[in-house]
């Protein structure tokens, strides 16, 4: 056992700061054992990283798009030469495996930074033209300004990559704000910027908790917009805390994915696509697969084989790279995973596989598959966040699609069928910001990832994330000269 090293409670102005405030452990959840401490940051922290993102936005903001891209490819590089070292870390404060961090997480991340790289330089709008006969009128896509970032403990890295660097490439300042219980990452992130060209001021993090630091600089008046990717219920109090100054935000929340099975489905390729989408990360994913709304015909065959797929995958060191899951984020959370699925038992709810919490160290929790769930069960409408997949049965195609849609979050969804008439109909009809055909997980730094409803508002990803940091200005100019114009006599009639 190494002992744990000292972590900066933050990165300001191109430089690691240290407090006072209380002292806290990271721990490795799949050992229980520390990792780092950090001196956790409090509210006079964010007025000085706000005041140094707001001292650099303005040299940012004004610096081409080029200068912007070229800092960012700069950082792909970085990133790509240390991407072991960021495998390591994520490892070490998530308890995901070694294998998902270094096929997904990392790489993913980097490819994200490379996207907005090239997205930098092109800034879309309107044509300018004299669309009234007398004026000129041009669009301006200009930064938002200050953005404070909140993200995640689920995908630390992957998370910071997403809120910071289309912030950064549309031109604003970030203060980013990681979970505390996994942070390592996210300093690590701020260090090789810096490294990479990035000028001082430009990312600032602080690692503190949401009652303390996110509070603050969601409510906070030098912030000019707020991202946050969290649960829905932080998730409402932190716009509810960005509504006070009228700030701009952009959510990424909860979700509570269906995974509809048509019976015409091809049957292996769901159940690896159930087993895979429900297990991603231990579960610990808002797009994971969690409902899975399966054809009566095909009902019992994909029971048995998810089961059987479940009870073959390996559970353990997520450092050995032959593990399929690692543990979950903290015992606290496995308890609250495992008490969800004996709540769902009790109340008639079939347990096929797993459900029992392992004896030993570290927060582990088997795949579970709960069978016969009914449709008003605790653990069919709420988020479990963890390695459980629930089953239930359809009766035709009306009621897969209502099954579906029958949930306040709106993120992620999959359908699973070889009539293309049906899958385009789930593709129209399934309210989620993302519907998938014979998958469910893959993403793409192309493409958008958000939801409706309880799962939030905006975007993450692609041109459409890269369009929340920019602000849309109309530029309009006279282009007659005459003093005297037509519109006036709406006003005054210039007799006098």
């Amino acid at each position: 056992m190494s002992s744990p090293y000292a972590l900066p409670t933050g990165w300001i102005s191109g430089a690691a700061v240290r407090g006072d405030g209380p002292a806290h452990t990271v721990l490795n959840p799949a050992t229980g054992e520390p990792v780092a401490t950090v001196a956790l940051a409090g509210a006079a922290d964010v007025d000085a990283a706000v005041a140094s993102a707001r001292s650099a936005q303005n040299d940012w903001g004004a610096a081409t798009p080029a200068e912007r891209s070229e800092v960012l490819r700069n950082l792909a590089t970085v990133l790509r030469d240390n991407s072991g070292m960021l495998a390591a870390e994520e490892v070490a404060h998530t308890g995901r495996t070694i294998r998902l961090a270094t096929e997904f997480d990392i790489p993913g991340s980097i490819d994200n930074v490379d996207f907005f790289a090239g997205l930098a330089r092109n800034l879309e709008g309107k044509a300018s033209a004299e669309y009234s006969g007398d004026h000129t009128s041009s669009i301006r896509r200009e930064p938002v300004g200050v953005v404070g970032s909140i993200s995640p403990w689920n995908y630390p890295f992957q998370m910071a990559i997403w809120k910071v660097i289309p912030a950064l490439a549309a031109g604003c300042a970030v203060v980013l704000k990681p979970a505390e219980l996994t942070p390592l990452t996210t300093l690590t992130l701020a260090r090789l910027a810096t490294e990479a060209g990035l000028p001082d001021g430009v990312l600032n993090v602080l690692v503190g908790t949401g009652a303390d630091v996110g509070s603050a600089l969601a409510g906070h008046a030098g912030v000019d917009m707020v991202t946050f990717t969290g649960s829905t219920a932080v998730g409402r109090l932190v716009m509810g805390q960005a509504a006070r100054n009228g700030t701009r935000v952009q959510l990424e929340l909860g979700g509570k994915a269906p995974f509809v099975v048509f019976d015409d489905a091809d049957l292996t390729a769901a159940v690896h696509g159930a087993v895979a989408g429900a297990l991603i990360n231990a579960g610990q994913d808002c797009t994971a697969a969690t409902r899975a709304i399966v054809a009566r015909d095909l009902y019992d065959d994909f029971v048995d084989g998810v089961a059987e797929l479940m009870g073959s995958m390996v559970v353990g060191d997520p450092t050995d790279p032959v593990t399929d899951m690692g543990s979950l984020s903290s015992c606290a959370h496995r308890d609250k995973v495992a008490g969800m699925v004996d709540r769902a038992v009790s109340d008639g709810a079939r347990l096929v596989t797993g459900g029992t919490v392992p004896d030993g160290p570290g927060a582990f929790y088997p795949p579970t598959l709960v069978a016969d769930v009914a449709e008003d069960a605790e653990i069919y409408r709420d988020e479990v966040f963890g390695p459980v997949l629930t089953v239930s049965s359809f009766s035709d195609d009306d009621d897969a699609i209502r099954r579906a849609n029958d949930t306040v979050y709106g993120l992620a969804a999959s359908a699973w069928t070889r009539d293309v008439y049906r899958a385009q109909r789930a593709g129209r009809e399934i309210h989620a910001g993302c519907v998938w055909i014979n998958d469910h997980i893959p993403i793409i730094s192309e493409m958008p990832h958000g939801g409706f409803g309880a799962s939030g508002f905006g975007k993450d990803m692609s041109t459409y994330s890269f369009d929340e940091y920019l602000a849309t200005k109309h530029v309009m100019s006279d282009i007659t000269g005459v003093a005297e114009k037509p519109w006036h006599r709406t006003v005054f009639t210039g007799e006098r």
